[in-house]
């Protein structure tokens, strides 16, 4: 590993698990990992306690702001389940944007973003929250905004129940073969790139 002082580590996170150390609450949390973090580890941004896929996690307090509060917006990919068949109508809705309800109960227009439908991804496990072989879509939503369950209720407001909700990748650093509740720690130097934050120094 690099030098640097501070450690980056991704994060297959499962889902049934908040992405906190400790919790008041009982729930399933990143220190129940078979990984030892370095002490002072964090999560950069949250991915709900049903979510599941890629987070980041370091030692270095200034990425949130880097990634979150800086000018320049990052994309964040997902793979999400839906119950029932998408419309193109309600497509173009999800891609266009649509009212949603945000923290103060503000009503609140998304941006557009790249929605589309895809084939179930093979390499993905199946999980419970599948269930029967209903009618169901898989969508892949790319979004550089990150309103609290954003996801969750664009496709509640468009008429669909979300099963299943997977971040694939941030910006170019993706999720890759790692599998649920593996833990790879990577360079600093190819941390920052994959995210594509410059001015890190």
């Amino acid at each position: 590993m690099s030098m640097s002082e501070h450690r980056y580590f991704i994060l297959n996170k499962p889902a049934n698990m908040v992405s906190q150390f400790v919790s008041p609450d009982n729930v399933g949390l990143l220190k129940d990992l078979d990984y030892k973090f370095p002490e002072h580890t964090h999560a950069i941004g949250r991915l709900d306690n049903h979510s599941e896929g890629l987070l980041l996690l370091t030692t270095n307090k200034k990425v949130t702001n880097l990634l979150f509060q800086g000018e320049e917006p990052h994309k964040r990919a997902y793979l999400v389940l839906v119950g029932h068949v998408v419309s193109q109508e309600t497509l173009h809705l999800l891609q266009t944007g649509i009212p949603i309800r945000i923290k103060g109960n503000v009503d609140y227009v998304t941006s557009p973003c790249e929605v589309d439908i895809i084939e179930r991804p093979e390499w993905l496990p199946k999980n419970p929250s599948e269930g029967r072989q209903v009618p169901h879509t898989w969508l892949k939503i790319v979004l550089t905004e990150g309103k609290y369950h954003q996801i969750r209720k664009m496709v509640r407001t468009a008429g669909h129940h979300c099963k299943r909700l997977v971040r694939v990748s941030i910006e170019d650093l993706e999720l890759g073969d790692l599998k649920a509740g593996e833990v790879r720690e990577v360079e600093e130097h190819f941390f920052f790139d994959k995210l594509k934050i410059r001015n890190w120094k």
